[in-house]
């Protein structure tokens, strides 16, 4: 096995659980690995710390055990055993209202880079580095050991989310079974999942409980979805008797997502309409007044690099809402930016409500629910901001 070993004082992070290595912190590699290769790692004294996989870049190793073992298909079956007894706990399974939720989500569940969603009787499985995808068959196996009798089929969606040339050869496809596009319940909501045509794995499961919060506001009330994709915060507000909602995405294939999803819950024609549009041009040229509004846009910016465009985004994009939102009206607004920190997305809140001139106070302070956990060494996995806001 291919050894690395770690500049002196660079195994603090991970004597801390953090599992990620940066390129900086290696003195030097016996042997010569190649991306995705399992790799163990050393500190300059030769004491063992971890085992995980190998890709050249910023981030050289990520770790999948902090023991000394064989990452086979033992290894698997632990880990997503565990994640079922931890989901089973949050009461996901066996679920009369639910049956779609998140199994792995990456470094919260001590697997980095890896995410597995279940769809009624279908996993999905994602990878973020090539180590991960080169152990898909065997995750896939170790999925129908721990699910037996739950699951009929693992589809694999890794395509999108590896590196570009590695990805030229990596195609999405059924690691076991196969299955058709189906409709899932979320919290007794109906929704129409395609996880081969749709984004992330088919739909955003990370909303599950902002949705619900959603419904305790909606009654009564007009509701904007900006950013609306398959239209989940619209299906809620409309079961919880909106008088009136209005999805807007720049997406044609979005659109007619959530137009199939409203009529999967009700008949809502007259209370529904969606609009293929960008979201800016909608808001500049809407003169509705709006009582509650949900910003939910696709993550800004994916790098450090493009962080301070993505802020400028946001406060363009909050200031706008609130400076049109009606008096004693409701905001919802998120950022799944994960260079874009609590702690800046609310300051950059706080410009944008300085720019509008309005009086803002805060409702809720929002992230993602517990079947999308944060391992308290791994702050970085904390990427679903969101604050509900009062504007007067």
């Amino acid at each position: 096995m291919i050894k690395i070993y770690l500049k002196a004082g660079k195994e603090e992070p991970v004597k801390r659980f953090h599992p990620w290595i940066f390129s900086g912190a290696i003195a030097k590699i016996d042997g010569t690995p190649e991306d995705g290769d399992v790799v163990t790692i050393f500190s300059h004294r030769k004491e063992f710390l971890g085992i995980g996989h190998y890709q050249n870049g910023s981030i050289t190793v990520r770790i999948c055990s902090f023991e000394d073992r064989q990452i086979d298909l033992d290894f698997w079956i632990e880990k997503l055993q565990n994640a079922k007894d931890f989901r089973t706990k949050l009461g996901l399974f066996d679920n009369k209202k639910t049956d779609c939720f998140r199994y792995i989500h990456g470094e919260g569940d001590g697997l980095p880079s890896l995410i597995i969603d279940i769809y009624k009787d279908t996993a999905v499985v994602q990878c973020h580095s090539i180590g991960m995808h080169k152990e898909r068959q065997q995750i896939a196996n170790a999925l129908m050991v721990v699910l037996r009798g739950r699951i009929k089929a693992v589809y694999d969606k890794s395509h999108e989310t590896l590196p570009e040339q590695y990805a030229q050869n990596a195609h999405n496809q059924y690691l076991i079974g196969e299955s058709e596009p189906t409709v899932v319940s979320e919290n007794g909501h109906q929704f129409k999942i395609d996880w081969v045509t749709g984004q992330k794995t088919g739909f955003f499961l990370d909303q599950r409980d902002n949705r619900d919060l959603l419904a305790r506001y909606a009654k009564g009330k007009k509701v904007l979805n900006a950013f609306c994709y398959s239209g989940g915060f619209s299906v809620y507000a409309l079961k919880a008797g909106a008088s009136e909602v209005d999805s807007v995405d720049v997406s044609a294939r979005a659109i007619e997502l959530t137009e199939i999803n409203v009529a999967l819950n009700g008949d809502f024609k007259d209370k529904h309409t969606a609009y293929a549009k960008d979201v800016m041009h909608f808001l500049k040229e809407n003169e509705k007044a709006y009582d509650v509004m949900i910003i939910d846009p696709p993550a800004y910016a994916k790098s450090m690099s493009k962080r301070h465009n993505a802020v400028q985004g946001y406060k363009r994009l909050n200031a706008l809402a609130m400076s049109q939102a009606a008096k004693g009206s409701i905001i919802f607004t998120f950022s799944c930016s994960q260079v874009v920190d609590r702690e800046l997305f609310y300051n950059t809140i706080v410009a944008a409500a300085i720019e509008s001139k309005r009086h803002v106070r805060v409702m809720h302070q929002l992230t993602q629910p517990a079947d999308h956990p944060v391992s308290l060494f791994h702050s970085e996995g904390s990427y679903l901001k969101g604050l509900v806001l009062f504007v007067e």
